[in-house]
């Protein structure tokens, strides 16, 4: 299964841009023997403001794939719930998982509507860039955890 993680914003170079290569590079190769991967990782940008017209920017990533949204009132998941998510979307033959990343306010509601599951990093507020890191973490993490690595310790 093929995992994108698509963000609206393009990130400025920075140490959390390079956690986000790190991260997608590891989960890309530690998944190959998995059926999980590669990662990538897409950024788009909206020519005008507005949840309406990220989402336009971002409908056409989402196509023939099962849809993730981030978002502050979804289902926050442990660790290894997650990769037993992934692992069973995997195994319902799933191609492709989209993990969205909406702009600073937000993914659009009828996007919300649309996407499978919406997931949350908790109640806290987290900055794109680190939700972006936090986001390829938990992908890495999961195919760690399913691959029986020791990087997760319970």
């Amino acid at each position: 299964m093929k995992i994108a993680i698509i963000a609206v914003g393009r990130l400025p170079r920075g140490p959390e841009t390079d956690l986000v290569k790190l991260y997608a590079e590891r989960a890309s190769a530690s998944g190959r023997a998995l059926a999980l991967g590669p990662v990538e990782v897409i950024e788009v940008e909206s020519r005008k403001p507005g949840k309406a017209a990220e989402a336009q920017m971002l409908t056409p990533h989402l196509a023939d794939s099962h849809v993730i949204a981030c978002d502050e009132h979804g289902k926050p998941r442990a660790s290894r719930a997650f990769a037993a998510e992934l692992a069973a979307l995997r195994d319902q033959g799933v191609r492709r998982l989209a993990l969205v990343i909406g702009g600073a306010d937000g993914l659009d509601p009828d996007l919300l509507a649309a996407a499978q599951g919406q997931l949350a990093f908790g109640p806290q507020t987290w900055p794109h860039a680190l939700a972006r890191a936090m986001l390829a973490e938990q992908v890495y993490r999961a195919v760690s955890i399913l691959g029986g690595s020791p990087y997760h310790r319970d």
